[in-house]
C-alpha cells in the first residue's frame, strides 16, 4: 500500500466520524438541545428529546469530545483519582465507590498511581491539569510532606481553572476533604484487645511521617494502654503484604513470646504478618494474635478470620466523588465510622 492511499484512508475515517451537527439532525432537534444532552448540561432537557439524541448518538457512534467539553466550558467531563496502590484492595474498594458516583454524574474516572512518592504525585497533578478535569481526588495515603509548596501550587492551579480537588484525609488550600477517624478507630481496637486479656502487643506499621499510619499508631497505644497493654515495639515498612510477611519473619528472629498480639497498620500488612506465622509453625490465634485495619474482603476468608476495624471503604470513595460535584456538600462523619470487628485471629488470653 502506497503513502498516498494510506492518507487518503485516513483522511475518509475521520470525514466519517459523526459530529453532534450530525445527531442534532438526526434527532430532529436544535444543536444546543443535542448539546445540553451529551455534553452533560445542567439545564433540563424534555425527557421525550433525551431519548431521541441519545439513540440517534448511539446509532450513528457519536461520542463526546472531551477536549472540545473542556475548551467549551472550562472542565471536562473527568473525574482524576490518585492512589498509591491499585493492586492494593483498600484502594480498589475506594475506586468502585468513586466510579460508582462518577456514574450518577455523568464522569469518566481517570485512575493514576503515586506509589506514595510526593514528586511523582506532584508530576502526575500538573499532567492531569492539562486535561482540565472536573475533578481531583487525592486518595493516596498522605505523608506530612504533602503540604509541600510545589504540589499546593499545582493543586491551587486546578482549583482556579474550575475543576475542585477532594482529598481523602487533612488537605490545604481551597480543598474539600473527607476524613476516615484512624485514631479513633484504633484506639477502639486497642481497647478492645485490652479488654481480651492482652498485655503485650507489637506493631506493624509504615515509614514514619505517613499520617494514616502515624494515626493508627497513636490511636492503637492509647487505647491499649488505657486498657493495662503496652505496646513492645513498632516495627516501620510499607503498607504491603510482603512489608508484613518480612516483618513478621524479623520478629520470629528477634524472639515473640506467645500470648503477644501484633496489629498490622492496614489488613493486607497483618495478612502477610499471619502468613508468616503459619509457615513457620505458630498458631494464629492461640499462640499469636493478628489484628488488621480496614476490613478487606480477604481478611473475613483466611483461617483464622482476622479481626479489624471496619471503614465503609466504597461508601467513603462514593462520598469523595460527591464532595466533588455537589455544590452543597457537606461531610456526613457518622456514615464513614469506624466498627471493631473481632474475630478468631484474637481469641483472647
Amino acid at each position: 500500500m502506497s503513502a498516498a492511499s494510506v492518507g487518503t484512508g485516513g483522511d475518509h475515517t475521520r470525514a466519517s466520524m459523526p459530529t453532534l451537527h450530525d445527531v442534532a439532525r438526526s434527532a430532529g432537534v436544535s444543536l444546543a438541545t443535542a448539546s445540553r444532552v451529551l455534553n452533560g448540561s445542567t439545564r433540563k432537557v424534555a425527557e421525550s428529546y433525551r431519548e431521541k439524541v441519545e439513540a440517534a448518538a448511539a446509532e450513528l457512534g457519536y461520542t463526546a469530545n472531551l477536549s472540545a467539553q473542556a475548551t467549551a466550558k472550562g472542565t471536562a467531563a473527568i473525574v482524576a483519582l490518585l492512589v498509591a496502590d491499585i493492586a492494593d484492595p483498600y484502594f480498589g474498594l475506594l475506586a468502585s465507590g468513586v466510579a460508582r458516583g462518577a456514574d450518577e454524574a455523568g464522569l469518566v474516572v481517570t485512575i493514576a498511581i503515586t506509589e506514595r512518592d510526593l514528586q511523582r504525585e506532584v508530576r502526575l497533578v500538573r499532567a492531569l491539569r492539562g486535561q482540565r478535569p472536573r475533578a481531583l481526588i487525592l486518595a493516596a495515603s498522605r505523608s506530612t510532606e504533602s503540604s509541600a509548596p510545589e504540589l499546593q501550587q499545582e493543586l491551587d492551579a486546578i482549583s482556579a481553572t474550575g475543576g475542585r480537588v477532594v482529598a481523602l484525609g487533612p488537605g490545604g488550600g481551597d480543598v474539600r476533604t473527607v476524613l476516615i477517624d484512624n485514631r479513633g478507630g484504633a484506639r477502639a481496637l486497642g481497647a478492645a484487645l485490652a479488654g481480651r486479656g492482652y498485655r503485650r502487643a507489637v506493631i506493624l506499621a509504615a515509614a514514619e511521617g505517613v499520617r494514616t499510619s502515624d494515626d493508627r499508631i497513636a490511636g492503637f497505644t492509647e487505647g491499649f494502654a488505657a486498657g493495662g497493654g503496652a505496646v513492645e515495639r513498632i516495627h516501620r515498612g510499607a503498607f504491603t503484604r510482603e512489608s508484613g510477611a518480612q516483618a513478621m519473619r524479623d520478629l520470629l528472629a528477634l524472639g515473640i513470646d506467645p500470648g503477644t498480639v501484633v496489629f498490622g497498620i492496614s489488613d493486607v500488612v497483618a495478612i502477610g504478618a499471619l502468613a508468616t506465622l503459619r509457615a513457620a509453625g505458630r498458631a494464629v490465634g492461640s499462640d499469636i494474635a493478628v489484628a488488621g485495619f480496614d476490613d478487606i474482603p480477604t481478611g473475613r476468608d483466611v483461617t483464622p478470620a482476622l479481626t479489624t476495624v471496619r471503614v465503609p471503604l466504597e461508601e467513603v470513595g462514593y462520598q469523595t466523588l460527591r464532595a466533588a460535584v455537589d455544590e452543597a456538600w457537606e461531610p456526613h462523619p457518622d456514615e464513614l465510622s469506624p466498627e471493631i470487628l473481632l474475630r478468631d485471629s484474637t481469641p483472647g488470653l
